[in-house]
């Protein structure tokens, strides 16, 4: 079964600041274990579901989009650059970068979700989490995913 882990934040546990925008904002290390067999490309999405306020989200605030990773690929480091193969897709932030966790009112849900495909996507340019989702529709072998939360400093 797919996994995505991290050295930084242990499931459901607070995500470090330097991860965060009140930090270095450097992407957490990630490791990926268990890729299925037949999987051709991976792809990575990260968001936030508690946005702007979890006890009144509105939307769900995208942070990172990548895909078309290796299935070889065993994780990414903290900070990481992406394979050459690999694309990235716009954030809410409207950047192709990693964003960090930067919410504007009490803990936030931090999703890093995981995705086993059975195809090599086409490239898509710098596709929003939407246009990503639909590339992959059909093409999902597995999906593992791993929250962290955040609350920035009073």
């Amino acid at each position: 079964m797919l996994t995505i882990t991290s050295t930084a934040f242990a499931p459901n546990g607070p995500i470090p600041r330097e991860h965060t925008c009140e930090g270095d904002d450097r992407s957490p290390p990630l490791t990926f274990a268990s890729v299925p067999p037949g999987t051709q490309s991976l792809a990575l999405i990260v968001d936030d579901p508690d946005a702007p306020d979890p006890r009144a989200p509105k939307r769900t605030w995208v942070h990172w989009v990548v895909y078309n990773l290796p299935p070889t690929t065993t994780g990414l480091s903290a900070g990481a650059e992406l394979p050459p193969s690999a694309r990235a897709g716009n954030n809410d932030w409207g950047r192709d970068v990693y964003g960090g966790p930067c919410p504007p009112i009490g803990r936030h849900r931090y999703f890093h979700k995981l995705y086993a495909l059975d195809v090599i996507l086409p490239d898509l340019g710098t596709p929003t989490k939407a246009e990503l989702e639909r590339a992959m529709e059909g093409h999902v072998l597995e999906q593992a995913h791993l929250v962290g939360t955040y609350e920035k400093a009073a």
